[in-house]
């Protein structure tokens, strides 16, 4: 699939695309967050990506939401969903749902919403998706103590780019290698030609190194499990808490997590503590060793009798008498028991090995002084030893923790997709709880399923309550509401018109998506566009009455197979011109065998104008009670509803003894 094929990405957002592993392959699974990986891609844009793979997997080029109307219905529905996740993830993850006109697609969608609604939101696993995010890449980590080496330019400028963690010197000779080898804790030649190499140092002749990055580099993985660390322990306990196959061995993550510092270090190792702790002390310890056994030698001479008094004698020392004569000639075995002491506290403070504490005892000794003076050179050469040795016991141990680590690099990705993804299976599971959803059947144009099974063409809606209205979803009541065909919807004022058309307009459209409908069944039309005309604020001038029968003429000529959802249309202008108006309208759908609603006060005078018998549903008023209209919200079929001015009337001729008022009521 060639990227710049999918809706929405250009020549600039295929280049950064490419950067991934397996750009093609991410970008069909639809991970959002795989996408979102690719360099100036965030999750917003990642999900319209995935999407327009999704459309282009499904041949699916329409757009059902024609109208802006229609467009508010369905960020309603997403916003729905989205306020029942956890994750910023799964809240971008479910606008890769969107109504479609492709068969393939919504049983695509329903195959994966229907294993969503099987699961239970436990409310420990919507604790635990708190803390799980999507991977992230860690800056690359510089490493000083280790170099690659190459005579090849090409060679060179190939791990440059492979291995920027790393320096890459140029090379000619074993000399060279050499000079690195005193520079550098390690050196990796990647030339084949110094097989065989013997120098002084770290060496290894390993021209396959930039094919094996774990080996070579192990902090860039180890580096990456580091920064993941919260993410990863979430993602394992969300698996255990909801009881999900995890793709990792979650004892073998926590062991090789326990074992990894947040900087990317290895702890836990009592060799390299060892080591850090020597090298870091090394200073504080040999000032503790001088006075260690400056003090034994200002005791000895207290204590001994000699030639000049031992307060004179430190005195001489202060003012900077030479003593190494009087040290080597009265204080010879006092001074060789100073330096002992001194060189047993420096190995035992930084519990050398035996070979190291080797390199510590020429740290003290040479001439007899007071005070006892430290060679330089010997601490400088015990200090880059120590340091060697720490770095070679990383390096190793880094290696080891970056074996154990590798081949759990793909199946952490899984494991945290996995997470994910059950948070957006779990937020369209609350969903389908919270809203009595059940899920539509999704009928062809000719009103037959997949199966060949006939239904009736439009849509039926049974039990249907609407999360939209402005109140308590419990306190909604029922509706029931089939349609097939051109139809008028009449009703009383504040009846439940444009909430009805509200419902109907969010179940097609969730229907449409893939998802359960707030209803107790549903089947709808796979309509190839939805057209939802909200009611307009007043009557329109004479361009934008112009405008809006553009609108209309461009709808009726349009293509067989929508839905056609109109308020009160009649406001746009004078109530005589406005029923012609409509009534041409419903005869071009009705041509076209379009499904439609038209919710209209003059559906007596709509219906006389039309040259075709409009069917006409009504939303009935029972009656006023109190003051307050009692109405059965169900449109009733083939019934035109009497009008809230007919209801008041009816009201006044019972209670009033007059004929006034039924005679008024003969009018209606």
């Amino acid at each position: 699939m060639e990227l710049e094929a999918i809706p929405g990405v250009g020549a600039k957002t295929a280049a950064a695309l490419r950067e991934l592993d397996d750009p093609v392959a991410t970008v069909e699974s639809g991970d959002v967050a795989a996408i979102a990986r690719a360099p100036g891609v965030n999750e917003a844009r990642a999900a319209r990506i995935a999407r327009g793979a999704i459309r282009r997997r499904h041949g699916d080029d329409g757009r059902v939401l024609a109208t802006d109307r229609a467009r508010e219905v369905y960020r309603e529905a997403i916003d729905l969903l989205r306020e029942r996740t956890v994750t910023d993830y799964a809240a971008k993850r479910l606008e890769t749902f969107y109504p479609s006109a492709s068969a393939s697609r919504i049983e695509e969608a329903q195959s994966f919403v229907a294993s969503a609604i099987e699961r239970e939101p436990d409310p420990a696993v919507r604790e635990a998706l708190s803390g799980v995010e999507p991977l992230t890449d860690p800056p690359t980590v510089r490493v000083r103590d280790r170099c690659l080496a190459t005579a090849d330019a090409e060679t060179l400028a190939r791990a440059e780019s492979a291995v920027p963690e790393l320096s890459v010197e140029t090379v000619e000779e074993a000399r060279d290698v050499s000079e690195l080898a005193r520079s550098y804790a390690t050196v990796i030649v990647l030339d084949e030609e110094f097989a065989g190499l013997d120098v002084e140092g770290d060496v290894h002749v390993r021209p396959n190194a930039l094919d094996e990055p774990a080996e070579t580099v192990p902090e860039r993985l180890l580096a990456f499990f580091a920064a993941n660390r919260e993410r990863l322990e979430a993602a394992a306990t969300i698996h255990e808490a909801a009881n999900l196959s995890p793709a990792a061995d979650l004892d073998r993550l926590r062991d090789a997590l326990a074992r990894l510092d947040d900087d990317g270090t290895v702890v836990g190792d009592a060799e390299l503590d060892r080591l850090t702790a020597a090298v870091d002390d090394l200073d504080a310890a040999v000032s503790t060793a001088e006075s260690v056994a400056d003090d034994r030698l200002r005791e000895a001479i207290r204590e001994r009798d000699v030639t000049i008094e031992g307060t004179d004698f430190l005195s001489l020392v202060e003012q900077g008498a030479r003593v190494d004569s009087l040290l080597d000639r009265e204080l010879a075995d006092e001074y060789d028991e100073a330096i002992e002491r001194a060189r047993e506290h420096l190995a035992d403070a930084l519990r050398l090995e035996p070979e190291e504490a080797e390199l510590a005892d020429r740290v003290f000794g040479g001439d007899p002084s007071f005070p006892v003076e430290r060679d330089e050179s010997a601490v400088s050469r015990l200090r880059t030893e120590l340091s060697a040795a720490r770095d070679r016991r990383a390096a190793r141990l880094k290696a080891e923790l970056a074996s154990d680590l590798g081949d759990l690099r793909e199946p952490v990705e899984e494991l945290v997709r996995d997470a994910l993804e059950l948070d957006v299976e779990l937020a369209i599971a609350r969903f389908e709880r919270d809203f009595d959803c059940a899920m539509p059947e999704v009928v062809g144009p000719d009103g037959g399923d997949e199966a060949g099974t006939a239904e009736a063409a439009g849509f039926r809606i049974e039990g249907g309550r609407s999360p939209l209205l402005d109140v308590d979803f419990g306190d909604a009541e029922p509706i029931d509401y089939a349609v097939s065909g051109a139809t008028l919807l009449s009703g009383v004022n504040s009846g439940g018109k444009t909430s009805t058309l509200d419902l109907v307009a969010l179940v097609v459209v969730l229907a449409q998506m893939g998802m359960p409908v707030p209803a107790e069944s549903a089947t709808v039309e796979r309509f190839e566009e939805v057209h939802y005309y909200a009611k307009s604020q007043g009557t329109l001038d004479a361009g934008a009455f112009e405008a809006t029968l553009r609108d209309f003429g461009d709808l009726v000529e349009g293509a067989d197979g929508r839905l056609v959802l109109v308020d009160e249309l009649e406001s746009i202008t004078e109530p005589g011109a406005s029923a012609k108006i409509i009534a041409g309208i419903l005869e071009a759908l009705d041509e076209q065998d379009a499904t439609a609603v038209f919710v209209s006060h003059l559906a007596r005078e709509i219906r006389d104008a039309a040259d075709f018998e409009v069917a006409v549903d009504g939303i009935e008023a029972a009656g006023l009670v109190d003051g307050e209209l009692r109405v059965n919200r169900s449109p009733r079929k083939g019934h035109l509803a009497r009008s809230t001015p007919e209801l008041i009337v009816e009201k006044l001729a019972g209670d009033r003894d007059t004929d006034f008022y039924g005679d008024l009521l003969e009018k209606f």
